[in-house]
């Protein structure tokens, strides 16, 4: 399971160093694509093709359906670790999340996210407050 938030830089030619702790989890090699936030989400090979067997059993018929899939698929590139522990993000990831050279990692359970450091900033802001609210009503019972 993936936890926590470290910070990092990307460098010139998008490689950022992924934290030991998931390297770990991840594997050596692994796949990445775009986050609905603007992010880039980062799944070990089983979870993501786990994902993709739920996308294909969607009906191909309803437009989000295809909408979402060629957003997901179209963005999904495998990643290997190089010999420093760092991922290669192509530019057109790095592109779509924004990613300047400061950059926070994220764990979230079953994937990790990778944001640009003021967008994340800006993200944690903006829902604070909403936070008790959002709990509320994503559980009906006490945790």
């Amino acid at each position: 399971m993936f936890i926590g938030e470290f910070h990092h830089n990307i460098d010139d030619k998008g490689r950022i160093a992924i934290p030991s702790k998931y390297r770990d989890i991840l594997g050596k090699d692994f796949v990445i694509t775009r986050g609905v936030e603007h992010c880039i989400y980062v799944y070990p090979n089983d979870t993501f093709n786990h994902i993709v067997t739920k996308l294909e059993s969607l009906p191909f018929t309803k437009k989000d359906a295809r909408a979402f899939t060629r957003f997901f698929m179209s963005g999904a590139t495998a990643i290997e670790l190089d010999k420093q522990g760092r991922a290669n993000i192509p530019s057109s990831l790095v592109s779509y999340a924004n990613l300047s050279k400061k950059c926070v990692i994220v764990g979230t359970g079953d994937r990790l996210e990778i944001w640009d450091e003021e967008a994340f900033d800006e993200f944690m802001s903006s829902c604070n407050d909403e936070m008790s609210d959002i709990a509320e009503n994503l559980f009906e019972e006490k945790i």
